[in-house]
């Protein structure tokens, strides 16, 4: 049995998927972009001001699924260079205390609306 999983606190799909899928005890997050849900535009800045409402928009889903930062074991992150990494890996160190998740970086050819990054994630918790 599946739950779709939306809040008003992360952006809206903008197509045809879910914010999350809640399975069991695993819950499936689609990538995340930089876009704040109060104005529906990207954060203004570079790949750490992105990197950080990505973030953001992570967490809100989380909490709205009863989950924690603490619970996600696999991330994919999309950067539209490679170059990015450090700047974009400094603020995702930040995110995680403890043992960090399994993850999976690389880059693409591009990203919806020319986005510099983008983070999907796995989280999974004890029933």
């Amino acid at each position: 049995m599946k739950k779709i999983i939306h809040t008003p606190n992360a952006p809206a799909a903008i197509g045809p998927y879910s914010q999350a899928i809640k399975s069991g005890n695993l819950l499936f997050l689609s990538g995340q972009l930089p876009t704040d849900p109060e104005t529906g535009e990207f954060v203004p800045g570079g790949i750490k001001e992105q990197t950080t409402r990505v973030f953001k928009n992570i967490s809100a889903i989380l909490n709205e699924s009863g989950y924690e930062m603490n619970h996600i074991v696999k991330t994919t992150v999309y950067l539209s260079d490679m170059s990015l990494f450090p700047e974009m890996n400094e603020i995702y160190a930040g995110q995680f205390t403890g043992d960090y998740p399994a993850r999976s970086t690389v880059a693409v050819a591009g990203l919806p609306k020319k986005a510099l990054v983008e983070i999907e994630v796995i989280a999974v918790k004890q029933l």
